[in-house]
């Protein structure tokens, strides 16, 4: 698997909902999402060239496309990626032994994902923290996310990017 590919993976990642009481609302967790901040134990999402800037997510019946903004070396590229809907907490698996989860979201502001991915042999997941804006990047879920990631490590904070922009207004 390339580096470009793997980042997306990375980026269209998990999604179980914390209030294990509660059922994802799909259709409220539609949209865009711009990363800001990501965490690991292994540090794989620095080892690419191409960096996630933004997710579009669509919903057709228990079909979730994610729409992928990256800047890969200065210009953006968008990739989309199709899964079905696993369960209804919002898991979904993608190609490739890729699961989606969300773990906590509030689906106006941030959205807390891990993601599940098995690649060379080895397992890897990775919590990513997203927000709605392009410009608030520690709202009430960087908190939640802060403290989910503490034991974990952060590895990327707030990148600004043209990209997510672009994805956000359509342009890509």
């Amino acid at each position: 698997m390339e580096a470009g590919l793997l980042t997306v993976v990375l980026g269209a990642v998990m999604v179980q909902v914390h209030a294990a009481s509660r059922d994802l609302d799909l259709q409220k967790i539609a949209g865009f999402w711009r990363e800001v901040g990501v965490a690991s134990s292994q540090n794989l999402a620095l080892k690419t060239p191409k960096r996630l800037e933004a997710l579009f997510l669509s919903l057709s019946g228990r079909e979730l496309t994610v729409k992928v903004a990256y800047n890969s070396s200065g210009s953006c590229e968008t990739e989309e990626i199709v899964g079905s809907e696993i369960d209804v907490s919002g898991t979904f698996v993608f190609p490739g032994h890729r699961e989606i989860h969300v773990i906590d979201t509030d689906y106006e502001q941030y959205a807390v994902l891990r993601l599940s991915l098995l690649w060379q042999g080895k397992d890897y997941r990775v919590l990513k923290y997203f927000t709605r804006s392009l410009e608030d990047e520690y709202g009430t879920g960087f908190r939640r996310f802060r403290d989910l990631t503490a034991d974990v490590g952060l590895y990327l904070l707030a990148r600004h990017g043209r990209c997510a922009k672009l994805l956000k207004e359509g342009l890509i």
